[in-house]
């Protein structure tokens, strides 16, 4: 992901001048609230700066007032998701007053995302037996090593 240097200024003016609704969901994401995981608000991602930004998980979170509903905003938005999703990000729009009236839902909606998508980056362990002793391989013919506990 490139980082535009000069989106710096506007990234830090618009995180001190959140919306009532950015401010509602910032205050469920922040200070790792949700799994453990880091968001940044007003984060420059290439050439757009993106409301709630979680790398761990790869996810987008936008916050949509009502010029986001139709014609040339939602054109921008579909091409900005676009570009966001082909960096391999998860894009999340929720619009402010969904935010600001279901907020928990919201936030268990982005909960439900995060874990979905740090499942798909921890490869599955290896297999346990009961008690938690690690599956022995087999020899060939089907018997257990000696002394893994299985013959």
């Amino acid at each position: 992901m490139t980082y535009n240097a000069h989106l710096k200024d506007k990234a830090r003016r618009l995180r001190r001048n959140l919306t009532d609704s950015e401010a509602a969901l910032w205050s469920r994401l922040r200070n790792k609230q949700l799994l453990g995981i880091q968001f940044y608000r007003q984060k420059p991602i290439g050439e757009h700066i993106v409301d709630f930004f979680a790398p761990r998980a790869n996810l987008v979170v936008e916050v949509d007032g009502s010029q986001h509903l139709g014609g040339e905003h939602a054109l921008k938005d579909r091409s900005r998701d676009r570009y966001l999703v082909s960096l391999g990000l998860k894009v999340l729009r929720f619009n402010s007053r969904e935010v600001l009236e279901e907020r928990d839902a919201v936030v268990e909606a982005i909960y439900r995302t995060v874990g979905e998508q740090l499942r798909e980056k921890i490869p599955p362990g290896p297999p346990l037996l009961k008690g938690g002793e690690e599956e022995r391989p087999l020899l060939k013919g089907g018997e257990a090593e000696e002394g893994s506990g299985l013959g």
